[in-house]
């Protein structure tokens, strides 16, 4: 993995996403992310050819590209994990982490994930403000939507990392971007307007000047209302989830052979699904005691 630096101690390492992290003195570290399990050996020999020894997991969310290595660094250097209450919650069990992965089986959960399960040292505070962590003081923005106790974290060096609460610009084209709640999403993303900072490091490989942050988030709003629009639009009469799974794929060529990839289209479909259901544009019936959407108009 390549090292760049942001701005001051703040730092990426440029992996299958971007892993920040924050030095400190005497060559440690504070990393904001521990990305995917199998990027564990790449991610400990970068931080090994830079001299850097981690000193802290301060954790944006707690899925698989960001604490995947979270058990395993806090094991093996005997450093401390900070997740907040609601990430730390999830994190607790196999049987946990099933409500983030959803359609996935119990069994397939813990072969996808089990080095996510762990107890975090630290719980961060549920409100936004100042975050004393690992002999650093960071700021804590609260940012949930994407997963349930998501954050953003502003280091010392007025550099934002916002993990998944927004897509980069090269990410634009997604077509099922995952949110638990779309709608939150959407609010956490208006948060973002405020902040105070240069700097802000997308975890999907982006990195934004301040001056670019509103267009950013109008796109991403953009990007999330347009479409759950094309979703609502495939819905032209009751259909059951399934029948809209099935459609949506077929819209969006996402024709996959593999069945756990196909469930996480589904998952990612039925957010949307929720979305449309929340907002008043699709009414739910039964029919046969199955339930099927219908367009309100």
């Amino acid at each position: 993995m390549n090292l760049r630096q942001v701005k001051g101690n703040t730092w990426v390492l440029e992996g299958l996403e971007f892993i920040p992290l924050y030095r400190l003195d005497g060559g440690r570290c504070v990393l904001l992310d521990t990305g995917l399990a199998q990027e564990r050996e790449e991610l400990e020999q970068a931080l090994l050819d830079h001299g850097l020894t981690p000193a802290g997991i301060l954790c944006s969310h707690a899925h698989v590209d960001h604490g995947g290595n979270n058990r395993y660094f806090q094991e093996k250097y005997h450093i401390p994990v900070a997740l907040t209450s609601r990430e730390a919650g999830m994190c607790a069990s196999l049987l946990s982490l099933k409500c983030y992965f959803l359609l996935l089986s119990p069994d397939m959960v813990e072969q996808d994930a089990a080095g996510l399960v762990h107890t975090p040292d630290v719980l961060i505070p549920d409100g936004d403000g100042p975050f004393s962590f690992a002999g650093a003081e960071f700021q804590i923005l609260q940012t949930p939507g994407h997963s349930v106790g998501h954050i953003s974290t502003l280091t010392p060096d007025r550099v934002c990392y916002v993990g998944d609460a927004l897509l980069s610009r090269e990410q634009l084209d997604a077509k099922l971007p995952y949110c638990l709640s779309h709608r939150m999403g959407m609010e956490s993303r208006e948060k973002l307007r405020g902040l105070d900072c240069d700097l802000v490091v997308m975890a999907h490989r982006g990195i934004a000047r301040r001056e670019e942050l509103e267009g950013l988030i109008d796109a991403n709003q953009a990007l999330a209302l347009r479409r759950a629009g094309e979703i609502l639009a495939l819905i032209d009469r009751p259909m059951a989830a399934s029948d809209i799974v099935r459609r949506v794929c077929l819209f969006y060529k996402l024709l996959s052979g593999k069945p756990r990839r196909a469930l996480r289209f589904e998952r990612n479909i039925r957010f949307f699904i929720e979305f449309l259901v929340d907002r008043g544009d699709l009414v739910m019936e039964t029919q046969d005691g199955v339930t099927v959407y219908r367009p309100a108009r």
